[in-house]
């Protein structure tokens, strides 16, 4: 439940944050009658996003036995890699958002409502088709019931938080909360690349070289209650094989190299 927690919290904010900034500019530029294409954009993103996350767990109902491991297993590397995009562009465009965000409100302005209409849509279906993605990766290392539940705990805190930041968007430096959540998605994008190893080692695309490369199941077991929270949280396995461990150690290695890098200039 946590991951699908954090990672609806995080989407969702930068969706609220998105919406606040560009309500917010409206309301400055006494542009008050627009902002009802903003709405309308964004009830259309929300709706569009629900669907394809339908659609995407349907899709995964269809496969059985090896197709389903080769399934899951894209799937899982997938969503690690649009997650690892979206810390490295946060990373790089997260302090000129709300510059940008207002720049192209201006610009759209000049076109009309459609534009306006467009610039929320396209802004908040991005983060809702990548939290769609997410949860489905989320599903397959956790309860789904869980997963679904921590997702509305999350959405719902992202826009009550979303809420009370809004007066004080212009003040406001979200660049903590941003770092400290980035660290977390590492962690868990570290444990989906592992774990789409793991499924294509099963499927037999991806060589295990060593089967187990150590076996702790007996000192924690890995479907104990507290051995499917770290499988979920960082994607422990209690007998993991070489290519999995490979996989972990060189993600986490090369994306916190990159992240403290550029932290630090």
């Amino acid at each position: 439940m946590l991951p699908s927690l954090l990672l609806s919290l995080r989407e969702g904010l930068e969706a609220a944050l998105i919406v606040g900034i560009v309500i917010a500019l409206l309301n400055k530029l006494n542009q008050r009658h627009l902002k009802i294409s903003v709405w309308i954009g964004v009830a259309t993103a929300v709706v569009a996003s629900v669907l394809v996350g339908l659609g995407l767990n349907l899709l995964g109902l269809e496969f059985e036995g090896r197709a389903e491991e080769i399934f899951e297993g894209l799937a899982t590397l997938f969503a690690a890699a649009v997650l690892t995009w979206m810390i490295i562009w946060m990373q790089k465009q997260g302090k000129h958002l709300k510059q940008r965000l207002e720049s192209e409100t201006v610009q759209a302005l000049d076109t009309g409502r459609r534009a306006l209409f467009t610039l929320a849509f396209i802004a908040v279906f991005r983060e809702g088709l990548e939290l769609a993605l997410f949860l489905l990766a989320t599903s397959f290392v956790s309860n789904g019931t869980l997963t679904l539940i921590g997702a509305l705990i999350g959405l719902v805190a992202a826009v009550v938080l979303g809420w009370l930041l809004f007066s004080s968007t212009r003040r406001l430096s979200l660049r903590g909360f941003f770092q400290v959540t980035n660290i977390l998605l590492i962690l868990f994008a570290a444990g989906l690349v592992a774990y789409g190893v793991h499924e294509l080692n099963e499927a037999g695309w991806i060589p295990s070289v060593i089967e187990h490369v150590w076996d702790i199941n007996g000192f924690l077991n890995e479907k104990s209650q507290f051995g499917l929270i770290l499988k979920a949280l960082v994607g422990y396995n209690g007998n993991p094989s070489l290519t999995e461990v490979i996989a972990y150690l060189g993600y986490l290695g090369g994306i916190l190299t990159y992240v403290l890098t550029r932290q630090q200039t």
